[in-house]
């Protein structure tokens, strides 16, 4: 098993902690504004690539240094041996913290059981009716809302993010977004930068997305439906 990159030392992707970030490759979606396109695509580079016994060295090495380990992507429910990975980064004495797109409840609901997550953070890319054509090949809006339930019902620490990108995530569709994970403990909208990412031609249709102003104007508009409605 290998990963498709690590950021050794990390002190916003795990809230409240330092934490070592494991990259996962591949991806069900399809989002254009993806700023890891080679992780997405099952390409990462050569040099990033990590062998899963070279993580778990380093993170025995890192016990007491690191407060926590986060799974993100890629979409990491993918991994067939993910369970097992949990468990070992577990045996370490570190709690986890999973980054997926919930498109895969089942995975997520057995995850939980098992006691293998600490802390999940699920992107809601658009309002789930509209994730096809543009984020899915297919319909996902059943997987979308039955893992946002699913979540919500856990018990663990979690909070739901959308990255701010038109056609997907406006001033047009913010409301629906939040009314589907009404009632949230955390809410985070992020802005979208163009950079690296998947699909530049894409947004040649939408060359404007939410500033600043903008977003501080969409939180403020959906703040009183989720508990915290933070901008990153």
């Amino acid at each position: 098993m290998f990963f498709g990159g690590i950021q050794k030392n990390s002190l916003i992707d795990f809230p409240g902690k330092v934490s070592c970030v494991l990259f996962l490759s591949g991806c069900n979606f399809n989002c254009p504004y993806c700023h890891n396109p080679d992780l997405a695509q099952g390409k990462p580079s050569a040099a990033d690539r990590i062998r899963l016994e070279t993580a778990l060295e380093f993170l025995e090495k890192r016990r007491g240094l690191l407060d926590g380990v986060v799974l993100s992507g890629g979409e990491p429910t993918l991994e067939s041996r993910l369970m097992d990975l949990c468990k070992r980064i577990k045996a370490l004495g570190y709690p986890i913290k999973l980054d997926t797109n919930g498109s895969r409840p089942e995975t997520l609901g057995r995850l939980f059981e098992a006691g293998c997550v600490d802390y999940v953070a699920m992107d809601i890319k658009a309002p789930p009716a509209l994730y096809t054509p543009g984020i899915s090949s297919r319909p996902v809006a059943a997987e979308i809302e039955a893992s946002i339930r699913l979540i919500m019902s856990s018990g663990l620490d979690y909070e739901f993010r959308t990255t701010c990108a038109r056609p997907f995530a406006g001033p047009e569709t913010i409301v629906d977004i939040a009314r589907s994970i009404r009632g949230a403990r955390k809410y985070v909208l992020q802005k979208f930068n163009m950079g690296n990412v998947l699909n530049p031609s894409f947004f040649e249709a939408y060359p404007r997305h939410p500033d600043e102003p903008q977003l501080e104007e969409m939180r403020r508009k959906i703040a009183p439906l989720v508990n915290v409605c933070d901008l990153r």
